[in-house]
C-alpha cells in the first residue's frame, strides 16, 4: 500500500519549498520531490534560483562590484588602492559556498517543519497520485488529497547558438567561468544578460550585449530603461539594439577557441564578430518534461505553460502549479508568494494574491526597480496621471555615497491621486521600491506618501521626494509646471 499525503509538492525551488512549508505548518502531512543534484550527486533543495539563479549570480554581482570598487571607484574618498587583483576561483569558491549554506538550510527548514524530503523525479498521474523515482531508479506510487506542481524553468536554447558548455554558454555556465574572458559577447539584453554582462564587465571582460529588440527594456517604463541604458553605458557596456543573431561557428588557433557571431545590425548589414566566450540569455522556458502523465488531466498553454486560473488550480481538481511553470513573471519572489496562497486554500483558507503588485528588480549597479503601472502602460489605456521624478544628484545621502546616478519616478492617478507605479534606477532600488509597494497594497496617495515623515539623511528621502514632486510640492528640486 503506497504512503498518502495531504499535499506532495514537486519541486523545492522558491515556490515548491515555501509552499511546502506553509502547508506543513497548516497541519497538512506534507512530502516535496526534488531532482536537483549537486556536484558530488547528491540531492539539493532550493531548486534554479538558489543553485544556478537568483543567489549565485547576486554572490558574483556583489564581489565583482567590491573588485570594481576596490580598484576604480575609492579614490573619490581619499583612498588609495594599488595592485588590485582578483582571485576568480576565490571568488567562485565564495559563491559556492553561499550556495551550500542556503541550500542546506532549506533542507533543515523542510526537516524542522516535518515535511518529508524525497530526493529524485516526480510525475503526477491520474487520481492524485504520483509517481516517485529515485535516484537508484527505484520508482513507488505516492497518493495525496493535493498535488502541488512547481518545476520551475530552464533557459530558452536557439538553433543558431547551440549550447555547448564550453564556448557557448547559457546562464549556468555563466557562472562558473574559470577566467575572465577577454571579449564576451552577450545574446539578449534583458534581465539575466544585464547581469552576467555587469559581472564580468566589472572584473575585465569587454561585453558585447546583442538584443534583437529595437527597444531597450522594452517592459520596463522607457524613461528609466533610457536612463538606466545611459548609466551602463557609461560603465563600458556595449548594449547593441535591432542586432538579430543568425549564426554562431567555433574557432580554433592554437590552443585558443572562440566563437565567431554572425548578426545582423541595425542597418540590417551583415556582421561577423568573434568572443571568447558567448552567452545566450534569451528567455526561460516552463519546464515540464516527463511531469504528466498523458492522462493527468492537467492542461498546457499554447506558450507551454500549465494552465491555472488566478488561484493557481489547474485544470485537474486537487492539483495546483505555482512558479515559473504558470503565467505571469518568472521571479522568485511571485512563486512564493503562491506558495502561500495555494498552501492556504489547500488548509480551507481565502487567501489570494495582488498580482498587480509584483516588483521587478535587476540587480545591475546601479539597481533597477519597478511595481505598478508604466507610463506607456497608462497613456495606451488612455489613463489620466501625474509623475513625479526625484533624481538621486538631488540627495545628500546618495552624494556622500557617491552614488548619484539615476532617480524615483512615482506616477498617480489625475483625480484621486492614487498611486499606480513607481520606478527607479539607482542606490538600493531594490529596498527603496518596495516601500512604494507597502504603501500601492494600502491603497496609499502621493500625498499620503509626501505627508510620511522620513528620516534624514536617507536614500528613503528621494521616495519623499518623489512622492511631493507629483502635485509640485517637492522642496529639493525645482518642481515642473504641469501641464
Amino acid at each position: 500500500m503506497s504512503e498518502k499525503y495531504d499535499v506532495i509538492v514537486i519541486g523545492s525551488g522558491p515556490a515548491g519549498y515555501v509552499a511546502a512549508i506553509r502547508a506543513a505548518q497548516l497541519g497538512l502531512k506534507t512530502a516535496c520531490i526534488e531532482k536537483w543534484k549537486n556536484a558530488e550527486g547528491k540531492g539539493v533543495n532550493g531548486g534554479t534560483c538558489l543553485n544556478v539563479g537568483c543567489i549565485p549570480s547576486k554572490a558574483l554581482l556583489d564581489s565583482s562590484y567590491k573588485f570594481y570598487e576596490a580598484k576604480e571607484a575609492l579614490a573619490v574618498h581619499g583612498i588609495k588602492t594599488s595592485g588590485v587583483e582578483i582571485d576568480v576561483p576565490g571568488m567562485l569558491g565564495r559563491k559556492e559556498g553561499i550556495v551550500k549554506q542556503l541550500t542546506g538550510g532549506i533542507s533543515g527548514l523542510l526537516l524542522a517543519n516535518k515535511v518529508t524530503s524525497l530526493f529524485g523525479t516526480g510525475k503526477l498521474l491520474a487520481g492524485h497520485k504520483v509517481g516517485y523515482t529515485n535516484f537508484d531508479g527505484v520508482e513507488t506510487i505516492l497518493e495525496a488529497n493535493n498535488v502541488i506542481l512547481a518545476s520551475g524553468s530552464i533557459p530558452v536554447n536557439i538553433p543558431v547558438a547551440p549550447v555547448d558548455n564550453e564556448a557557448i554558454v547559457d546562464s549556468t555556465g555563466a557562472l562558473a567561468f574559470q577566467e575572465i574572458p577577454e571579449r564576451l559577447g552577450v545574446i539578449g539584453a534583458g534581465v539575466i544578460g544585464l547581469e552576467l554582462g555587469s559581472v564580468w564587465n566589472r572584473l575585465g571582460s569587454k561585453v558585447v550585449c546583442l538584443e534583437a529588440m529595437d527597444s531597450f527594456l522594452a517592459m520596463m517604463d522607457q524613461q528609466i530603461a533610457k536612463e538606466t541604458q545611459k548609466i551602463l553605458s557609461k560603465q563600458g557596456l556595449d548594449i547593441r539594439l535591432s542586432c538579430r543573431v543568425t549564426g554562431t561557428q567555433l574557432k580554433t588557433t592554437g590552443d585558443k577557441k572562440e566563437v565567431e557571431v554572425t548578426f545582423t545590425d541595425k542597418e540590417g548589414k551583415e556582421v561577423k564578430e568573434s568572443f571568447d566566450k558567448l552567452i545566450v540569455c534569451v528567455g526561460r522556458r516552463p519546464f515540464t518534461q516527463g511531469l504528466l502523465a498523458e492522462d493527468s488531466g492537467v492542461k498546457l498553454d499554447e506558450r507551454g505553460f500549465i494552465y491555472v486560473n488566478d488561484l493557481c488550480s489547474t485544470s485537474a481538481p486537487g492539483v495546483w502549479a505555482i512558479g515559473d511553470v504558470v503565467r505571469g513573471p518568472m521571479l522568485a519572489h511571485k512563486g512564493s508568494e503562491e506558495g502561500v496562497m495555494v498552501a492556504e486554500r489547500i488548509a480551507g483558507h481565502k487567501a489570494v494574491m495582488n498580482y498587480d503588485l509584483i516588483p521587478s528588480i535587476i540587480y545591475t549597479h546601479p539597481e533597477v526597480a519597478a511595481v505598478g503601472k508604466t507610463e506607456e502602460q497608462l497613456k495606451a489605456a488612455g489613463e489620466k496621471y501625474n509623475v513625479g521624478i526625484f533624481p538621486f544628484a538631488a540627495s545628500g545621502r546618495a552624494l556622500a555615497a557617491d552614488e548619484k546616478d539615476g532617480m524615483v519616478k512615482i506616477i498617480a492617478h489625475a483625480d484621486t491621486d492614487r498611486i499606480l507605479g513607481a520606478h527607479i534606477v539607482g542606490p538600493s532600488a531594490a529596498d527603496l521600491v518596495q516601500q512604494v509597494a507597502i504603501a500601492m497594497e494600502f491603497g496609499s496617495s502621493a500625498e499620503d506618501l509626501g505627508m510620511m515623515v522620513f528620516g534624514h539623511p536617507t536614500l528613503s528621502e528621494a521616495v519623499h521626494e518623489a512622492a511631493l514632486a507629483v502635485n509640485g510640492h517637492a522642496i529639493h528640486i525645482a518642481n515642473r509646471k504641469k501641464k
